[in-house]
């Protein structure tokens, strides 16, 4: 299974986000430098986790970003599914339908082992990603 670079870019900026300081925030631009990432699409990243409950945004003089204690405790599961959304690795309806599509059982496999890459994160959560061997890289980035 791949990961669009979307969620990619989501994850590590969730993960970036988990190792600060209680109290302390970031700004999108900040996040952006910091991991090498265009600004549009980090605000893109940053605005969805926002919708999703994972991150909190504050405008103006002392805002910045922070992740929300819903988003210290999402399961990588929860989160990777909502933002790839619900679409199959394999599309046998198209423009040009796959002929072997009443017959194959191939779309139903990759389904099941869709489903079994989601349950394999699903146990694990943003703050235990962050508090591994990653977490002196994560905060050196500035």
């Amino acid at each position: 299974m791949r990961l669009t670079k979307f969620t990619d870019l989501a994850l590590r900026v969730t993960m970036r986000l988990a190792v600060l300081e209680p109290g302390a925030s970031l700004t999108t631009r900040q996040v952006a430098d910091a991991m090498a990432i265009p600004y549009n699409h980090t605000a893109k990243a940053i605005a969805r986790l926002q919708h999703l409950g994972v991150v909190e945004a504050r405008r103006g003089r002392g805002g910045g970003l922070e992740l929300t204690e819903f988003g210290r405790t999402a399961s990588i599961g929860w989160l990777v599914r909502e933002l790839e959304g619900e679409e199959e690795v394999v599309t046998c309806e198209g423009e040009i339908p796959c002929p072997l599509r009443a017959v194959c059982s191939l779309r139903g496999a990759l389904r099941a082992a869709q489903q079994a890459f989601y349950a394999s994160l699903d146990p694990i959560t943003v703050d235990q990603l962050a508090s591994s061997s990653s977490r002196p890289v994560l905060l050196s980035l500035s």
